[in-house]
């Protein structure tokens, strides 16, 4: 079950009602190929949060974005996004996939490529005219003196960037990225965390954000959802990442450093969240 690490109820269910949940899910199991993922999921994502879904490799992180687009229905219990049942407010959310990669040789534009996010559903027909929200995009991720070259010859940081911009560009209410800090060197999971919540703060955006390392997005974080041994704990990231919650969670003794930097080490997982070689939930 996801609960608030804190000692009292979440903090959105202790609203009782008073704000209604971008992302909430009451009771919810989820089943791959007849295998219990996880169980007994309670969890409500406020408007406007900025929020880290955590664990080890098949522990259910990418199957919770999963039930959330709509894509996998829940074997037990309930999930609603944005108000309405998974599935039925896409339009009004902006999907990032697991990083991909260009060739260096192709040929289509960062422009293009944030363009596909208005009219990709056109069977092949664009829009006569660049609408100026492509350009606004572009301009809200700092990617203007780019934006106009091929895809393929610009760097992992820059890409990412531009396709942040694509999910961006039919104004969504929800932003869903799976592993976005992938691949990317330190410098540029910070400035992309930097920029998550940049945009989350001006735009009122909520971001719900799979990754395996919690450090570079630590700051900016308002929530982080941990999954483990089928269950989950949610609440603010340094009461959900301690030695004491994170063992009630796997039933084992783990233990959280920090370093001197304030970086964290979860230190008896499997594999801890720093350092996962797969970057996919298998099941």
């Amino acid at each position: 079950m996801i609960r608030s690490a804190a000692s009292g109820p979440d903090s959105l269910a202790s609203a009782a009602g008073r704000i209604e949940p971008a992302v909430g899910l009451a009771g919810a199991q989820a089943r791959l190929g007849g295998r219990v993922i996880w169980d007994h999921v309670d969890l409500a994502v406020a408007p406007g949060e900025f929020t880290a879904i955590l664990g080890p490799n098949g522990a259910g992180k990418t199957t919770l974005l999963r039930v959330v687009l709509g894509d996998l229905p829940l074997s037990a219990g309930s999930v609603a996004v944005l108000g309405q049942p998974a599935g039925a407010r896409s339009r009004a959310i902006g999907y990032l996939p697991q990083r991909r990669h260009f060739d260096a040789g192709m040929p289509i534009r960062g422009v293009d490529l944030v363009r596909l996010g208005l009219d990709g559903a056109r069977w092949g027909i664009p829009l006569r005219r660049r609408p100026a929200r492509v350009d606004a995009a572009i301009e809200l991720v700092g990617a203007a003196a780019y934006a106009s070259r091929p895809i393929g010859r610009l760097s992992g940081g820059e890409q990412q960037r531009l396709l942040i911009a694509q999910a961006l560009v039919s104004s969504p209410r929800l932003l869903i990225l799976d592993e976005p800090l992938d691949s990317l060197d330190l410098p540029n999971q910070t400035a992309t965390a930097s920029l998550l919540a940049r945009i989350v703060r001006e735009q009122g955006v909520t971001v719900l954000l799979v990754a395996h390392d919690v450090n570079p997005l630590l700051p900016y974080l308002d929530r982080v959802v941990y999954f483990g041994a089928g269950r989950a704990v949610s609440g603010a990231p340094r009461e959900v990442i301690t030695a004491d919650t994170l063992s009630r969670l796997y039933g084992a003794a783990i233990e959280v450093l920090e370093a001197s930097d304030g970086r964290l080490v979860v230190v008896g997982l499997p594999e801890a969240p720093a350092h996962h070689s797969d970057r996919h939930d298998h099941a």
